[in-house]
């Protein structure tokens, strides 16, 4: 008897072995990364002692030429026309969001105003004055109490939101009227986009969907590698032609077909032991060029990758989690402990690194981590997590002058009609 149960166990374990062997996309993963082995790292030393470099190449902006656009599907803001006056002119008030270490959000930008929540999910719609039009708050008493967290996207008359709670609805942003709503199986996670009749979203067990906007059902859903850590990191997608194309909790990139949900390619950035570490995995939001997709991670590596096929172009030995800009030929980014990195788009070659820290105290740096940035006209504005944020001269790349938001976490910096607005604890900013 016992030796039939051993047997019947055995070929139990073979048959499963053999299973997990013809699951093509899982099963690629290992296969992709020693593939990846053979794509040149640039700068790949054991253990890398960050310094400057070129520090007095002065970059030519004469020919600059800015992006006017909030919202893109790529991600692809460039630079913006922003001269930086930076005197504070108005304050969008609102309950202060708790309960979190970040303030990893975007208000909806109008020509008359925006829209952003507070801490019980009430949705707000403020005119050019701070002042409020409408508010919207279609949670129940136990829901307002878990603080939930709003993702915007604007179709039209109509703001789409998705949140942490597993909601998703459409609003009437003239009158703050709900057109519907509908419950996900599990809580999002992600930026939200939109193309054609399509609002697209990544949740919590990393898998795509895709909903109809007229009224919210969905129409597909594609499933990445699942986790059973919750990161902290919002995962990010981009819609390039018919693909859309997003990373998930543990670095996977993937390219899906818009209207079929059908996989197009899929990158493995990451090892199958990071799932273990997910929490701490970060990556940056995905940009492209429509040609190339650009992202970087807390893990070293810093990527550009081809659009139609997945393969990747080149990676560089860069620690950064937050979203690069491109100008031109340029990628522009900030490292995690402070350095700011120019780098040449096609071959990625690093042309200059400064360092952004340096007039903070040693003992003091090590605790100041970069939130975001954008670029202006001739400047660069970075936000920090000491509630500072930095104005940098584009050209030089120094420093010019600090100016202190707030005493504790603020947003990253964004640009809309040549005013500069940062979101704190309670308000967003806006600066002329």
């Amino acid at each position: 008897m016992t030796r039939l149960f051993l047997l019947i166990l055995t070929l139990f374990l073979v048959s499963n072995c053999s299973v997990k062997e013809n699951l093509g996309i899982w099963n690629k993963k290992e296969e992709n990364l020693e593939n990846q082995k053979k794509v040149k790292k640039l700068f790949s030393e054991d253990k890398k002692i960050i310094t400057e470099f070129n520090p007095e190449l002065k970059l030519d902006i004469s020919k600059l030429q800015f992006k006017e656009n909030i919202v893109d599907n790529q991600n692809n803001f460039g630079a913006q026309n922003y001269t930086g006056f930076n005197e504070k002119i108005n304050s969008f008030k609102f309950s202060t969001i708790k309960d979190t270490n970040q303030l990893n959000y975007k208000p909806v930008f109008l020509e008359d105003g925006l829209i952003f929540f507070d801490n019980k999910g009430t949705i707000i719609r403020y005119d050019l004055n701070g002042k409020v039009i409408w508010k919207k708050n279609i949670y129940s008493k136990p829901e307002k109490k878990l603080n939930p967290k709003l993702f915007f996207a604007l179709k039209g008359d109509n703001l789409l939101v998705a949140d942490n709670l597993a909601k998703y609805y459409s609003i009437n942003i003239k009158f703050g009227e709900l057109n519907w709503s509908k419950n996900n199986m599990h809580p999002f996670n992600s930026e939200i986009k939109i193309t054609g009749n399509m609002l697209f979203a990544v949740d919590y067990q990393n898998t795509l969907r895709s909903f109809n906007l007229s009224d919210g059902s969905e129409l597909w859903n594609f499933q990445t590698e699942n986790v059973f850590t919750i990161s902290d990191t919002r995962n990010s997608l981009i819609i390039i032609d018919n693909l859309i194309i997003f990373n998930n909790s543990v670095g996977d990139i993937t390219a899906v077909d818009a209207v079929t949900g059908m996989i197009a390619w899929q990158l493995p950035t990451q090892s199958t032991n990071i799932i273990y570490d997910s929490y701490k995995f970060k990556n940056s939001k995905l940009v492209s060029d429509k040609r190339s997709i650009f992202f970087s991670n807390n893990k070293d590596e810093f990527y550009s990758i081809d659009v139609k096929t997945g393969i990747t172009n080149w990676i560089n030995e860069i620690n950064s989690n937050v979203t690069p800009i491109l100008i031109g030929n340029l990628i522009f980014t900030v490292s995690n402990d402070g350095y700011l990195y120019v780098i040449e788009k096609n071959n990625g070659n690093i042309i200059r690194i400064t360092d952004l820290y340096k007039n903070y105290k040693e003992s003091k740096r090590a605790d100041i981590k970069p939130i975001g940035f954008v670029i202006g006209s001739r400047n660069l504005y970075l936000t920090n997590s000491d509630g500072n944020m930095i104005v940098i001269d584009l050209v030089t790349g120094t420093s010019i002058y600090n100016v202190k938001v707030a005493y504790n976490f603020i947003s990253e910096p964004f640009i809309f009609n040549e005013n500069l607005f940062i979101i704190r604890k309670g308000s967003i900013i806006q600066y002329n």
